[in-house]
């Protein structure tokens, strides 16, 4: 495979470590999504989640298992505060030629709104492709309205730039948007409805398109579906082909009653075609 080849593929390969999380880029959308169990009032957004971890086997062609997707959930030793890790790694064969790529995505979370809701504190990013690494770190100071974005460049020095968050503003990264939405933070879901969401700002993107199929699209969709089992919401997102790697940006999939992806598709990525991510442990949530 030569350079290139592989610099493709390895793009190709970055849109797998939205499938854990796919749907969840969303903010701001009011629709009609399930209540929270009527057991469940008295526990905060952090008890609610804490302990839970999903595992999802992601893979394309023939391949069906080339990497694995972890998101985890938990409490950290200051009251009010939680990380998030999310981490893709590719496996076998498919390791040996991605040059066993790891993507790792680390939020820290703080309760907000009395317990009501989560805003991120910060948000790390690693990319590590054989011995090299990519590293981002975003810090979210409210106090001062600023975002503060790190990059570790090649000779171990950071670069450091500062922008202003705007009044009002709250910038959820996916992975903090992911339990927000699930709690119903941002109001309900709704079958058949389309909707421009804000988002974490990344590659120039405030906002992308999200639409949850209608009913008779969701049966039919389900008809042709091999396993049927759990999977109660068809979500369709259009995101930036740049972020996803592929020639649209079309990501697809289910979501459980709870809303926690069941199965997802980035169609058309680059040098791959269509990757899909299926879950396939969860731990749920402790008491």
């Amino acid at each position: 495979m030569s350079d290139l080849t592989r610099r493709l593929f390895l793009k190709g390969l970055a849109g797998w470590s939205l499938l854990s999380v796919w749907p969840f880029t969303l903010r701001e959308a009011r629709a009609q999504m399930p209540s929270l169990p009527a057991s469940e009032p008295s526990r905060s957004i952090g008890q609610f989640f804490k302990g839970e971890e999903l595992v999802y086997e992601i893979g394309f062609w023939l391949v069906r298992r080339g990497a694995l997707g972890r998101l985890s959930f938990k409490e950290t030793d200051k009251k009010g505060l939680y990380l998030a890790t999310l981490q893709t790694e590719t496996l076998g064969i498919l390791g040996w030629v991605a040059r066993y790529r790891v993507d790792t995505y680390r939020a820290t979370m703080e309760e907000i709104n009395g317990g009501k809701s989560l805003r991120a504190v910060s948000f790390e990013e690693d990319v590590k492709v054989g011995s090299r690494i990519n590293r981002r770190v975003h810090l979210f100071d409210y106090e001062r309205r600023k975002w503060i974005n790190k990059r570790l460049k090649k000779d171990g020095t950071w670069e450091v730039r500062e922008a202003e968050i705007p009044a009002g503003k709250v910038y959820d990264d996916f992975i903090t948007a992911s339990y927000n939405f699930r709690y119903g933070v941002y109001g309900n879901i709704e079958r058949g409805k389309k909707y421009v969401v804000a988002t974490f700002p990344r590659k120039g993107a405030s906002s992308y398109e999200v639409k949850v199929a209608p009913r008779e699209e969701e049966e039919q969709k389900r008809k042709d579906e091999k396993g049927k089992a759990g999977k109660d919401f068809l979500v369709r997102l259009k995101l930036s082909p740049e972020i996803t790697y592929s020639k649209e940006g079309i990501v697809e999939g289910w979501l459980s009653k709870d809303l926690f992806p069941i199965e997802g598709a980035i169609r058309d990525v680059i040098l791959v075609g269509d990757v899909k991510g299926t879950l396939i442990q969860r731990t749920r949530a402790q008491s």
